[in-house]
């Protein structure tokens, strides 16, 4: 699997940290978009182009709150991004929702909860036809409408 990450500078640490958590859990090759643009929507939706045109299968965005980058990559055509502040909706976002950006906040979240969030998110698949299938299916429909 390639996962791309992304963050505003506020995040640095934080992305440094689960980028090394991933490589240690052998989840894929680990690509890192930076930080240093402090209008995180740059980055973000770097990283939602790259994972929507399937150059990487999953991306990884933080920010203080991940609020920000949520909804700057949800504007990048076939980038499913989804904020999670929890292990729970991490999973989800997968298995429920076919998510392929998982967005957090690096000021609300501790840092094993960040790394638990992202071994659900990376470490489940949607599977199609499942009873999910309809509603991803409605939101990929309007998503392809856009112009």
């Amino acid at each position: 699997m390639k996962i791309v990450f992304g963050c505003d500078p506020n995040a640095e640490m934080e992305k440094r940290a689960l980028m090394e958590y991933v490589k240690e859990k052998n989840y894929g090759d680990v690509e890192d978009f930076g930080s240093g643009d402090p209008i995180y929507a740059h980055t973000a939706v770097k990283v939602a182009e790259a994972v929507a045109s399937g150059e990487y299968d999953r991306g990884v965005l933080l920010c203080g709150t991940g609020i920000g980058v949520s909804i700057a990559a949800n504007k990048v055509k076939g980038a499913y991004a989804a904020l999670a502040s929890d292990v729970y909706s991490a999973q989800r976002a997968r298995l429920s929702n076919d998510a392929n950006i998982l967005c957090m906040g690096a000021f609300t979240t501790g840092e094993k909860v960040r790394e638990l969030m992202v071994s659900e998110f990376l470490g489940n698949e949607f599977v199609p036809g499942c009873a999910s299938q309809p509603k991803v299916d409605a939101f990929v429909e309007y998503d392809n409408d856009r112009k």
